[in-house]
């Protein structure tokens, strides 16, 4: 990165906000990264059928820079019983669950259609 004033007596170096070390000296960790509220966000849940007759529901419409995904999928299928997966940034649960899983979405807070 080239600063404006780089070389010159107007030069002043980055420093870390919350330390007030120079940037390349600094030590503090990064910031976690702030999710959206769950209220703020529409979930869209739907069964799905695949080969050999297995069903598949589905939570889509959720965005992963704006949703801890993996945690969410780690609740659903802990709340249901179930096995699942995280695919193309949507979230399938194995077996028809479609009930089950709009229930636990709305408890956490999304709103679901």
């Amino acid at each position: 990165m080239t600063r404006l004033f780089a070389g010159t007596p107007f030069d002043i170096p980055p420093t870390c906000d919350r330390c007030g070390e120079l940037e390349e000296a600094c030590k503090c960790p990064p910031p976690a990264h702030e999710y959206l509220p769950a209220e703020k966000q529409t979930a869209k849940v739907f069964t799905e059928r695949r080969k050999n007759k297995r069903v598949m529901t589905i939570v889509k419409d959720l965005k992963p820079d704006e949703t801890d995904l993996p945690k969410l999928l780690s609740e659903l299928k802990s709340a249901i019983g179930a096995g699942g997966s995280l695919q193309e940034n949507q979230i399938e649960i194995q077996g028809d669950h479609l009930a089950r899983v709009q229930e636990k979405l709305k408890s956490i807070g999304y709103r679901v259609r």
